[in-house]
């Protein structure tokens, strides 16, 4: 039986319908039932598992959403972003994460970090630690840990917001990631708070509320929470927000600094975030990149995606220019606070140019 039917010649057109046969899809005389053009010469399984899995009344959902809000807002809306697409359907997340290899990372992370605490505690490398380097640890590593669970529950609202099942997705992974690195960090320093005199599990949420040095962070990771643009959300985590502060304060403090007060625990434990990180930047590039270049929206999304970098850069550059004291309060000191900050402006340079943007505004042109 076909799958199609053909038209009648002068028939007037009948109305949009949702029912079995009443219109020709793309690729569905298909033995291979794609519904969808793939990215590559033939559809990856990340494209066969999350493609058009979420519906869109441009793509095949012909009878309209079936549901909406009481307001009369659909189920997903173009509006709830001030970016402009010509196709949301276009992009791809680099890494093509989708639930089963997500949850598969996720868990190999997880054992690893168990097993660098695990090993460093029956070692005795906890009391090895610099006594100073205890106290950044106990003040500081708890506080940013509550920065990187801020930065997951405003990503976890953003994927709700996103127009499509891949751009969804590449958020909803990005907050997954998020959180579990704050469970990281408390499950880590509750272990090594075992091996040491009067080590104070609260005190990281301490200088996070009151610390001045910790102000401008928590400022900055709640204007983020507070927007209502979900890409806009997106685009501050990943552009503004890591190579800013979240790099410059774990690669370029405690991964610098770690070895020489006799830890080598810490930046293993950091390390995984930084792989986190280049997983969801190479899918914030890739869809800004897409929206730069929009056929018809271009230059709309780049002077869009310039005000957020100065947006949120200026909060940014503030708020890692509070944190300078911290890297003077090791006892042994190899990495001072302008070489990190130099790295962060380079990394925002190169994220820059790559989707398309200027950041000049935050970042002085080499």
């Amino acid at each position: 039986m076909s799958l199609t039917q053909e038209p009648i010649a002068d028939a007037k057109p009948e109305p949009k319908s949702g029912a079995a046969g009443a219109a020709k899809f793309a690729g569905s005389e298909s033995r291979k039932y794609n519904y969808f053009d793939p990215k590559g010469r033939r559809a990856t399984h990340y494209e066969d598992m999350t493609v058009d899995v979420q519906p869109d009344p441009a793509r095949y959902l012909l009878q309209d959403w079936i549901i909406n809000f009481a307001d009369g807002t659909p189920t997903y809306s173009q509006s709830w972003t001030q970016a402009k697409s010509s196709n949301w359907h276009l992009f791809r997340a680099v890494d093509q994460e989708w639930e089963r290899t997500h949850y598969q990372r996720q868990s190999t992370i997880v054992g690893m970090i168990a097993n660098v605490t695990e090993n460093g505690r029956r070692s005795g490398a906890v009391k090895r630690f610099d006594r100073a380097w205890v106290k950044v640890l106990q003040d500081h590593l708890g506080a940013y840990k509550h920065a990187e669970f801020g930065l997951g529950m405003a990503t976890m609202q953003a994927q709700r917001y996103g127009y499509t099942q891949m751009i969804n997705n590449a958020i909803l992974t990005n907050s997954s990631y998020k959180l579990r690195f704050a469970q990281d960090l408390t499950l880590y320093l509750g272990e090594i708070g075992l091996d040491l005199d009067k080590f104070d599990q609260d005190a990281g949420k301490a200088h996070w509320l009151d610390d001045p040095l910790w102000q401008g962070v928590r400022r900055l990771i709640e204007t983020i929470g507070g927007s209502t643009d979900y890409l806009e959300q997106y685009f501050a985590v990943n552009v503004v927000f890591e190579p800013l502060v979240g790099e410059l304060f774990r690669s370029g403090f405690v991964m610098q600094v770690a070895a020489s007060q006799n830890d080598f625990m810490t930046p293993a434990v950091v390390s995984a975030a930084e792989g986190d990180y280049e997983r969801n930047l190479a899918n914030t590039i890739e869809l800004y990149r897409i929206l730069v270049n929009d056929e018809h929206h271009a230059e709309v999304n780049r002077v869009l995606f310039e005000g957020w970098v100065n947006k949120y850069g200026t909060l940014a550059t503030e708020a890692a220019y509070q944190l300078q004291p911290i890297w003077s309060q090791p006892r042994v000191k190899i990495a001072p606070f302008v070489d990190a900050l130099e790295q962060s402006h380079d990394r925002l340079r190169a994220i820059g140019a790559e989707i398309g943007i200027d950041v000049s505004s935050v970042v002085p042109t080499r």
